[in-house]
């Protein structure tokens, strides 16, 4: 009698399941280099797309800007005193961002996660939200 007669039926499965491991292993190493060739094309576009949606973002910007100038000059108000206008209220917009951006980098450091993942000794003052938040810059020390 012949040894695959023998041999129970699920013996055979493994069997034909381990000839067919390579296989698939190689069908999707493949799948996953022809999507990271794709993702790769498709994020060159996004970046693409996106550096022509701020160009034309900072156009508009200037335009609305010039608007607004001409408007003042229009009113009466001299060239300068419209420009001195214009650089406060965009000096003011900045600081504003400048600020918001500020108090978002807190959030960087994770700390609600940083807190959940302490143990031991530092866990109790973890809990209580006493953790110091690690700076964003390394000390001047630690630089070459």
């Amino acid at each position: 009698m012949s040894e695959d007669l023998r041999s129970p039926p699920w013996v055979q499965s493994l069997r034909d399941l381990v000839s067919a491991l390579p296989g698939l292993f190689t069908d999707r190493l493949e799948l996953l280099a022809l999507e990271l060739h794709r993702a790769g094309h498709g994020l060159v576009r996004i970046v693409t797309l996106v550096l022509l949606a701020a160009i034309l973002a900072v156009t508009a910007w200037w335009a609305l800007w010039v608007g607004i100038a001409l408007a003042l000059v229009a009113l009466g108000l001299s060239w300068p005193l419209a420009m001195l206008a214009l650089l406060l209220v965009n000096g003011v917009l900045a600081w504003a961002t400048l600020l918001r951006i500020r108090r978002l980098v807190s959030t960087l450091g994770l700390p609600a996660t940083r807190r959940h993942l302490v143990f031991g000794a530092g866990a109790e003052a973890a809990a209580s939200g006493r953790l110091q938040a690690q700076p964003l810059r390394t000390p001047p020390e630690d630089r070459p």
